[in-house]
């Protein structure tokens, strides 16, 4: 990915580490793990067939990872509607590769070779086991969910928030290290006057891996860091509460998944502790804040989100209507519209190959790594596939970001093309 999107697929990819911690991944797929939506051949053509592989009944529980798929299908189902890609109908295969790494193996190769897939789109696969053999034949994987480092290894496969890694399928990004800026702690120092910071974790490798990245960017960005560990099985959170009052944070960071937040949270309330931020990821940007946080009233009006894209509560702009008038009365999240952006995505790249006079997989490439970025008609932050030999030691880098608010959902803060800065790039490894 674009270093300057390293913080969300880090994010997304502890809570995936977390989280197949505490069950077993299994190794047979689900009971109707392939759905095929009907389809009708138009008249323009045979339909054109696209697959989406999602971790629907992971050990992380349903609806968790199925936000990009529902979105990617909302777009399609417009699409359609619409009279199809040139008259041709999108004909969407999903496959639920039940959070395994044999499952997900068992999707590529039936969407791949049995199914034929044109192109997958939206992946979102706790892990991404067949992303060789989907680099291997050729298959564009447009818009996916950086679950893991798949997205900054392989050719062919373009995540949601771009890539600057050479992918050459050898190793994540440069030399086994990727890259990722400090633009998020830098916003909050600016805009709320931040200046003590904690963050806290598990005992437990991921969770603490990535507790001292989070830690180390914010002593770049001049904070005071206060570093909070509790135990993954038995965790005191009141004593972390405490901990948090005594040493008066501004700004709060987790390397925890949404139980653990929403219990610290818990905590938090119950002695009456406040933050200016309580800093979340666009996982967890979602309408289903009021349920998770419905015991913890002053920590939710505390709740911040942070990503590359633009917030599903913004209503005035049309790009976003039109996402909201698709999708009806579900509730939304901040990864539905980025599975619509990513579906969008390859419809603008296969529309370019049909003006041209071919749709091939080659043309759809060519239209992905064009040095002009993409932004999903401003869903999106700027968007590009670099292939840098080098990382940047430094990157100008903008952040979209809402502040949840009782009664009005999430508030957008500020213009998210305007909410930029040049920040370092820390090196990690995945």
């Amino acid at each position: 990915m674009s270093p300057s999107r390293a913080a969300e697929a880090v994010a997304a990819l502890l809570l995936a580490l977390l989280l197949a911690l505490l069950t077993g991944c299994g190794s047979r797929l689900p009971e109707g793990a392939f759905e095929t939506r009907p389809t009708v051949t138009p008249s323009g053509g045979e339909p054109l067939r696209v697959g989406i592989i999602t971790s629907a009944t992971s050990p992380v529980g349903g609806q968790t990872f199925t936000g990009p798929r529902d979105g990617a299908r909302a777009w399609f189902d417009a699409l359609n509607a619409r009279g199809g890609l040139d008259g041709r109908r999108i004909e969407v295969e999903t496959c639920d590769d039940g959070g395994s790494g044999v499952g997900n193996n068992a999707c590529v190769h039936r969407l791949i070779d049995e199914r034929r897939v044109f192109a997958l789109v939206a992946t979102t696969a706790l892990n991404y086991a067949g992303a060789p053999l989907v680099a291997r034949a050729g298959v564009p994987d447009i818009g996916g969910q950086p679950l893991t480092p798949a997205y900054d290894t392989y050719p062919h496969l373009y995540g949601i928030y771009g890539s600057s890694a050479p992918r050459t399928g050898r190793e994540p990004g440069w030399g086994g290290t990727l890259y990722g800026g400090t633009e998020v702690y830098r916003w909050f120092r600016e805009e709320l006057g931040a200046r003590t910071a904690a963050v806290v974790s598990y005992n437990q490798a991921a969770s603490a891996a990535y507790a001292r990245l989070v830690a180390r960017g914010l002593r770049a960005e001049g904070y005071r860091v206060v570093e909070e560990q509790v135990d993954f099985a038995l965790p005191n959170f009141r004593a972390v509460a405490a901990d948090l009052r005594a040493e008066h944070v501004d700004v709060l960071f987790d390397a925890m998944d949404t139980h653990g937040n929403a219990r610290l949270c818990e905590a938090m309330e119950t002695l009456g502790v406040r933050v200016a931020a309580k800093v979340t990821n666009v996982q967890n940007w979602s309408s289903a804040v009021p349920r998770d946080y419905a015991r913890a009233p002053g920590c939710r009006a505390a709740l911040w989100a942070t990503g590359s894209s633009r917030n599903h509560e913004d209503t005035g702009h049309p790009a976003v209507r039109e996402f909201r008038t698709a999708m009806g009365d579900r509730p939304l999240s901040q990864w539905q519209l980025e599975g619509w952006a990513a579906a969008m995505w390859f419809t603008d790249a296969a529309r370019s190959c049909l003006d041209r006079g071919a749709l091939t997989r080659g043309c759809v490439e060519e239209f992905m790594n064009r040095p002009e970025p993409y932004t999903a008609r401003g869903l999106l932050l700027p968007v590009r596939f670099e292939h840098l030999a080098r990382p940047p030691a430094t990157r100008n880098t903008c952040l979209s970001v809402a502040r949840w608010q009782d009664g009005r959902g999430w508030v957008s803060q500020g213009d998210m093309a305007k909410n930029c800065a040049t920040v370092p790039q820390l090196g990690y490894r995945p």
